[in-house]
Parts: structure tokens; C-alpha cells; sequence
């Protein structure tokens, strides 16, 4: 079993910075990967970024160039660097955890943290 813990959401202007932060416990050979999905109003979950065990980062389409992914394996924490941010990244943001075999596909989630983007 892995459980998440997620900080650092909050409100933040168009054009702005915010960083997440998401700690796993349990034992590391339980998940592959790290990384978040968000979901906003009205929408389907999506693929925001995950980071492989092996260091293989994946981006979302809508937020290559302007969040970055990056994992500290020794402390099992993953941190998502925003920047840029819009009105359209408004949603909230789930840490996720793969199963040992899976790289993008999520296995454990997060209990969500709320992002805005506002003026």
C-alpha cells in the first residue's frame, strides 16, 4: 500500500508561479512512478507529469515548456514546478503513485489539492 501526501496549492495570478509538493510512504518497491494529474470542473482527469523510477519524465501537451517534474528518490518526493501559469491550469491536482509495472497509468492517488488561477 501507498499513501500520498500533497502540499503547496493555493491561488496564484495568470502568469504566475506555484510549486507542489507530494511525499509517498510505504515501501518504494510497492510503485514505479511519481508524478500528477489534475482535474478541472466539468472535465475528465488528465495527465499533467509523471517521473519514472528511472528518471523518464512525462508531460502532459498543455503544460510542456511550462512545468517541471522532479524526484527525489532517497526521500520518495516529487515536486511539480509551475510557471506561466493560466486561468486554464485552474483544477485540482492529484499526486499519483504507478504500480511496479506501469509508468503513466495511475495505481494510488492522492487525496487532491486545489489550484486557482485568478486575477
Amino acid at each position: 500500500q501507498v499513501r500520498l501526501e500533497e502540499s503547496g496549492g493555493g491561488l496564484v495570478q495568470p502568469g504566475g508561479s506555484l510549486r507542489l509538493s507530494c511525499t509517498a510512504s510505504g515501501s518504494s518497491y510497492s510503485y514505479n512512478s511519481l508524478g500528477w494529474y489534475r482535474q478541472a470542473p466539468g472535465k475528465e482527469r488528465e495527465l499533467v507529469a509523471v517521473v519514472t523510477e528511472g528518471g523518464a519524465k512525462h508531460y502532459g501537451d498543455s503544460v510542456k515548456g511550462r512545468f517541471t517534474i522532479s524526484r527525489d528518490g532517497a526521500q520518495h518526493i516529487v515536486h511539480l514546478q509551475m510557471n506561466n501559469m493560466q486561468p486554464e491550469d485552474t483544477a485540482v491536482y492529484y499526486c499519483i503513485a504507478t504500480r511496479p509495472w506501469a509508468h503513466t497509468m495511475p495505481g494510488y492517488w492522492g487525496h487532491g489539492t486545489q489550484v486557482t488561477v485568478s486575477s
